[in-house]
């Protein structure tokens, strides 16, 4: 019995390990899981992570570095190694070590890793570059060029260029 109870265990507590919890906010039955408080975290890391990098503050870089090595042990989407590159990048470090990280996370099809992998690749290896460039290319959404005004009021005339992101709302003095 007791064996048949530590393989049920074991069980569980790999599924925890290897998945992200599915359930949202309105799951109740399971918001308390050990699992469910892991993707949190996770989550929180990744968040701080970011706005510590778009900062712009290199004393932040060291807390920021931490979060995402943490970060990374339960990223399975490759997000994790793209803004682990994003703060090499940042802090101007060795570019070998920014393709590592950024191959990493094309490989989980991170679509702005493929991008940035692109761009980096491009004085270096182009023929590469212009491999993950294509691979980025269908995702792309923005057209080269628009014939949208420069400003508009929301409403069925500019709904078009809305739904192509060509017109987005930001606010005043943006």
């Amino acid at each position: 019995m007791k064996n048949w109870m530590l393989f049920g265990a074991l069980v569980y507590l790999g599924g925890c390990a290897s998945h992200h919890c599915e359930n949202g906010p309105n799951d109740s039955q399971l918001t308390d899981s050990p699992c469910r408080a892991e993707h949190l975290l996770y989550q929180n890391d990744m968040l701080q992570a970011k706005l510590l990098i778009s900062e712009d503050n290199r004393e932040n870089y060291e807390l920021a570095e931490a979060m995402l090595r943490r970060a990374a042990l339960d990223d399975a989407s490759g997000e994790a190694e793209f803004y682990q590159a994003v703060l090499l990048i940042r802090q101007q470090a060795d570019q070998k070590q920014i393709i590592d990280l950024l191959q990493t996370a094309a490989k989980h099809k991170h679509p702005l890793a493929i991008a940035l992998l692109s761009q980096q690749l491009s004085v270096s290896d182009p023929k590469r570059a212009k491999r993950y460039q294509a691979e980025y290319a269908p995702r792309a959404t923005y057209p080269p060029r628009t014939d949208a005004p420069e400003r508009a009021m929301s409403g069925p005339a500019v709904a078009v260029w809305a739904r192509r992101r060509e017109l987005v709302d930001l606010p005043e003095r943006w």
